[in-house]
């Protein structure tokens, strides 16, 4: 592979060199949906230990990050949602494990400002409750803000449908989610896809992250997409 490739041959190899004891790492997907669950398993097969985790949820149990929780690789999580991993709140609650919780629109506004280079905005969302302790505080027009700042990661993992070679992403539908900001807001971003192209192939008013925010990228394999709780209709007679 050409030194100025972003193309690796697996996982494991897009890990190599940027992943090791004690960083910042961005996750993406929404749930089960959306996340880079190949690189999640490289994540692990690589032993990195004392991680910070910037995700809107740590999967579930047996799968997603809830796979980095089992092998207490995780210190800390950022995030919004924690209510389907029964791991996670055991770790929590016995002190084992550091969170940092945060409104789902002001996780997914946090991350686009660090990606953007903006150090905070003020929000009304959490005035008043204990999401504001220890936050800067301002009245205006007789409405309470508080200030919260950016986020970036030292790795950014994120899961897109289509790229090419040069690190082009296109996501697909709800699969979307928080990958885009992600992608902006690490300071080395790996992206796998589902089908890799060359470039020139992807309409350039369809892609969704220019491949300049992408360092590296990788063709997934052997995707499982598990539903977290599958809702079905009920039969009616004919």
């Amino acid at each position: 592979m050409a030194s100025a490739s972003k193309l690796f041959a697996d996982a494991r190899s897009a890990l190599e060199g940027v992943v090791q004891d004690g960083i910042t790492i961005m996750s993406g997907g929404f749930g089960l949906c959306g996340i880079p669950e190949n690189l999640i398993l490289a994540l692990r097969e690589s032993g990195a230990r004392n991680l910070t985790v910037i995700s809107n949820n740590a999967g579930v149990d047996g799968q997603g990050l809830g796979l980095l929780l089992e092998s207490r690789q995780i210190a800390k999580m950022i995030s919004s949602y924690v209510g389907e991993n029964r791991e996670f709140e055991r770790q929590y609650l016995a002190g084992e494990l550091k969170l940092e919780f945060n409104p789902q629109g002001t996780l997914a506004e946090r991350i686009r400002a660090g990606g953007a280079g903006i150090y905070g905005f003020y929000t009304k969302t959490g005035a008043g409750t204990l999401v504001a302790e220890g936050k800067e505080q301002r009245v205006v027009d007789g409405q309470t803000f508080i200030l919260e700042t950016g986020l970036v990661a030292d790795v950014a993992l994120v899961k897109a449908w289509k790229g090419d070679t040069e690190g082009n992403l296109v996501y697909r539908k709800t699969a979307r989610n928080f990958n885009p900001m992600m992608a902006t807001a690490g300071r080395i971003t790996v992206a796998e896809v589902e089908e890799l192209v060359e470039p020139g192939a992807l309409d350039p008013d369809c892609i969704h992250t220019p491949g300049i925010y992408v360092q590296r990228i990788v063709k997934g394999e052997k995707y499982i997409k598990a539903i977290e709780q599958r809702t079905v209709r009920k039969r009616t007679a004919a």
